[in-house]
């Protein structure tokens, strides 16, 4: 437990906090001549009715500096272009002269994105701006319309839904909790041969049900003010981190103990996870590097998705890596497999192995269907979709654990291929 707080205080304090769809900053005259134009942020807007609010605290200083919002469908490279012909680019200017100002969205056949970027007279000016060093403060609010066509909704078209969907999850957390709770912690009380594992799929599971949590309470603050709880979805993402670091030390754990424990004559301790140097370094070199590119992930992709469609060099080599772990304990089922007389034994195994797929596999398969979808869908298409295959995947490895139908008839046949199997003392209490 200590552990895990030292771990989150750091990663609180290491991976930054996003902002919504309402914006303030402070934007400069220098920043904006770097760069063509000062980025400020991007939304989907959902074909009609989409509308921009900006409030501009210093009316003065924006007129003064001839300042504007320029707002891009499909920005082109700004290398290929001069300042003012990438600046003539834009499908819409807006000129920072009142205090408060609404902008509608033109109508399109279907949700686009909207790049909004700032820019004022010294953008494309050459030479010295030490007069222009003034900032502006600035705020703006993106809409989309709700279920009454109002534009109230600050929802971008590529988050729509999912405030439904992490309530209806927490639903089904909560319902499934009140009826398989007690049976669980009686399980967990009796200890045995499967409490290790029974155990680490337990904490797994409460971590994400603390995500889905931790995300709904930041989509719904998000959907009152566009802003929403950055530190909920920081928790959120950082609960996600540790169930897939513990998911994946356990499942290699337990593979690399059923294959290092066929090559012994006697397992001195049946009951306990196996602990071998080979298994330990290969288990955690493996959480290490997973946990590295996660929280690099962060830093590249800050908006609360525990689940991202993988743009960057850290999520392409976090695809990379869950392949390779897939084909690693494929490879490691498939000996122990191929190697098993018994029809029971296979049984068992050939389940777990579509748990261990089903985990790893998912995220890296809905990232490459992704493809298929229009830009609007796929953060919703492959965080719906992992989320419901790793619970399933749970379900599935819960059931195979717990079904004494299988799990102890394959124990009583053998008492060192697995390794959390019964003993010979402990059997007669069941």
């Amino acid at each position: 437990m200590y552990a895990f707080m030292v771990s989150l205080i750091v990663y609180l304090q290491c991976v930054p906090l996003s902002s919504g769809k309402t914006v303030s900053g402070v934007f400069r005259s220098d920043a904006a001549r770097e760069n063509n134009g000062q980025y400020i942020t991007r939304f989907l807007f959902q074909g009609q009715n989409g509308l921009m609010v900006y409030r501009l605290f210093d009316v003065e200083a924006a007129m003064e500096k001839e300042a504007k919002l320029l707002l891009y469908q499909t920005p082109k490279g700004a290398d290929n272009l001069s300042c003012l012909e990438y600046l003539s680019e834009a499908k819409l200017t807006i000129t920072l002269s009142a205090e408060e100002h609404n902008q509608t969205i033109p109508s399109q056949g279907f949700p686009q994105t909207w790049h909004v970027m700032y820019t004022d007279r010294y953008t494309c000016q050459e030479g010295d701006i030490d007069e222009a060093q003034s900032t502006i403060r600035l705020e703006i609010s993106l809409f989309n319309p709700d279920a009454a066509g109002n534009p109230l909704d600050h929802f971008s078209a590529e988050e729509a839904g999912l405030h439904t969907f992490y309530f209806l999850l927490i639903l089904a957390y909560f319902v499934a909790g009140c009826i398989y709770a007690q049976p669980l912690f009686q399980a967990l009380n009796k200890g045995g041969p499967m409490h290790t594992v029974l155990k680490v799929l337990s904490i797994a599971l409460m971590l994400q049900s603390a995500s889905a949590l931790f995300n709904y309470i930041h989509l719904a603050r998000y959907s009152r003010d566009g802003i929403g709880a950055p530190l909920m979805g920081s928790l959120a993402e950082f609960c996600d981190m540790v169930s897939q670091v513990q998911m994946l030390y356990m499942l290699l754990s337990l593979c690399m103990g059923w294959t290092l424990s066929r090559s012994r004559k006697a397992q001195s301790k049946p009951l306990q996870w196996d602990t071998s140097p080979a298994s330990t370094a290969l288990a955690l070199g493996a959480v290490f590097t997973q946990g590295a590119l996660l929280v690099w992930e962060q830093f590249e992709d800050t908006e609360h998705h525990s689940y991202h469609a993988h743009r960057s060099m850290a999520g392409l080599l976090l695809i990379a890596l869950r392949i390779i772990l897939a084909l690693l304990l494929a490879s490691i089922l498939y000996q122990i497999i191929m190697g098993e007389r018994s029809a029971l034994k296979r049984d068992f195994y050939l389940s777990f192995a579509k748990g261990c797929f089903l985990w790893f596999l998912c995220h890296p398969v809905l990232v490459l269907l992704s493809v298929v979808f229009s830009e609007h869908q796929k953060e919703k298409v492959i965080t719906i979709g992992v989320i419901l295959c790793q619970s399933i995947s749970v379900v599935i490895l819960y059931r195979l654990f717990l079904s004494r139908s299988l799990y102890w008839e394959v124990s009583s046949l053998s008492s060192v291929t697995l390794p959390l199997t019964m003993s010979r003392g402990n059997r007669i209490r069941y």
